[in-house]
Parts: C-alpha cells; structure tokens; sequence
C-alpha cells in the first residue's frame, strides 16, 4: 500500500469500484469520449477524482436503464438532474456511489447531509443496514485491492462509528425495565468496532442497560462484571478473532472461565458465528444485525 493518498486511478481501480468492465469502460471511452485520462510516460491510462465521480454517475444511470449514448450526449449537471429524477428514497446504490465520493474527497460535510437527507424518510436501522453495511463490506474488498488508501477507509469508518455514538446517545434512557446486565466487548486482538457499537445501539433503543468494554478484552476480564452484577449478558462481534481453529476453544475457555463463575449467556455476531456452534442455553449465534435485532424483539417479549 502506498502511503501517499490516492487521487489518480488505474483502470482496474475504477472497475472495483463502478463495477463496469475495463473492457465497457474502454469501449465507452473510445466510442463516446465518455472520459478523459491522463496517460503515463507508457501510455497507461491514468484517471483522476473527476473521471471517477462521472463514472459512478453514468454506471448509475445506465443500471437503471438509460443507454451510454444518451447519457454520454449529457453534461455533468444534465446527469445529476436526471439522476434526481430517478432517486426513489432510499436507492442503496446511488447513496453507495455518493458515501464513495465524500470518502475520496475526505468531504465529512457531504457525508452528513447525505446521512441527514436519508434520515428524513428513513430510521437509523433501515440507514445502517442498507447502506452502511454494504459499504464497509466493499470498503474492506477496495482497501486489500489496493484500490483504496487505508485513509479512505478509515475516514468512513470513523464518521460512521461516531454517527452510531451519537445516536446511541439520543436514545440512552434511565431503565427502569428488569432484566439483564449487556456487557459488550470484543476479544483479545479484534479491533472492528463498528458492528459491536450498532448491537450497543440496538440494545439500547430497546430500553437496556448497557456496558460497552470496547477491543481487546481477556476473557478473565469479563469476571469483574459477574462479581458485581447477578446476571449478565455478553455480546461480541468476531471479525478476525479468535481464528477459526480457536473457535471452539474459546467458547469453551468462556463456559469455563466466565460461565462457571455466574448467572451469564454469550450472544456472539459476525460472519464466524456462522461457523461456531449451534445455540445451547447461554450461547447464542447471529450470522448477521438483522437476526439479531429480531431477537432482541423476541427477547423483549418473553
């Protein structure tokens, strides 16, 4: 990876994230003088901010069934009219392309006001899932490419973990409803926090106390929790960690540890919860939020 922000593009970067064809992109370019690159001393094309930005406006509009001939006759505020036109309230990938274009230009302030704008006919849960969460999952693909500098990808990720503090934030309540203690943390060596901060948000909106410990925390650590409080739910969210030879390991280094030490369950998220164990008594696996949240509301009633 470089360490010097990208601001140029080469074909293959603008394929990963337009998702049209070096091959279409060519084509168009030769066909309709659709865009304008640089070339190299070798004759590489070489795109910048400007190119990029049209690309993601014209694979737009050709995704929704515009041909490249009448998009390629129209100028930049002709397409960003006709984009108006076909944005129908929540368009996951218009909004996609737009979050792609505040990260590229660091622009916080076209990041909040398209957050604010979707918030007008959307709720923070419909905005999280539909798009935030898509656009990590490719920010992540685009950052191991090397299509995208590892600043992009962490000015995304830290306007939208403090957009969930802030409204965990609006939300929080004194409860006065009776139930359990949710203890939220991350284990030794996981440092992805998004997910785990949008469960501290869910469990809160539902009217739960909750305790967040944040990355890198030893299962002896959660013992504390148990000492003071009689019963505990623990949430996390494994990404990287533990490894998937140590996953049955550290569910049963938490039964041991943790589980014999109280009354205590472990609710776990991520794409491993698919690969652990199947739920027994005080585990209990999401392979995604959503199924999460319906528990929550399930949980709630019971």
């Amino acid at each position: 990876m470089s360490s010097v922000v990208k601001t140029h593009f080469g074909i293959k970067d603008l394929e990963n994230l337009s998702n049209v064809k070096a091959h279409t992109i060519r084509i168009w370019e030769k066909r309709y003088n659709l865009l304008e690159p640089d070339r190299t001393d070798t004759n590489i094309r070489k795109y910048d901010l400007q190119n990029l930005k049209k690309l993601l406006n014209v694979a737009y509009l050709y995704n929704a069934g515009y041909k490249i001939s009448k998009i390629a006759s129209l100028d930049s505020a002709q397409i960003q009219a006709l984009i108006k036109e076909n944005i129908n309230g929540l368009d996951s990938e218009y909004m996609l392309n737009v979050f792609k274009s505040a990260m590229f230009e660091f622009d916080g302030q076209l990041f909040d006001a398209t957050l604010k704008k979707l918030l007008e006919t959307k709720s923070f849960r419909e905005v999280f899932v539909k798009i935030f969460v898509p656009l990590l999952n490719e920010m992540g693909i685009l950052w191991h490419s090397g299509t995208i500098d590892p600043s992009h990808e962490h000015f995304i990720s830290e306007k939208i973990k403090h957009t969930i503090i802030s409204f965990s934030d609006k939300e929080k309540k004194i409860s006065t409803k009776p139930g359990p203690l949710f203890t939220l943390y991350l284990p030794y060596q996981e440092i992805h926090e998004i997910g785990l901060l949008y469960a501290n948000y869910e469990l809160i909106s539902a009217g739960y106390n909750t305790i967040f410990l944040g990355a890198n925390i030893p299962l002896e650590s959660l013992t504390h929790i148990l000492n003071s409080k009689q019963r505990v739910i623990f949430v996390t969210y494994f990404t990287i960690q533990p490894e998937n030879d140590n996953l049955k390991k550290y569910l049963s280094d938490f039964q041991t540890e943790v589980g014999s030490k109280g009354s205590c369950e472990l609710w776990v998220l991520g794409n491993k919860a698919e690969k652990s164990s199947k739920n027994t008594k005080n585990l209990k696996f999401f392979r995604d939020i959503t199924l999460f949240t319906d528990h929550i509301e399930k949980f709630q009633q019971s």
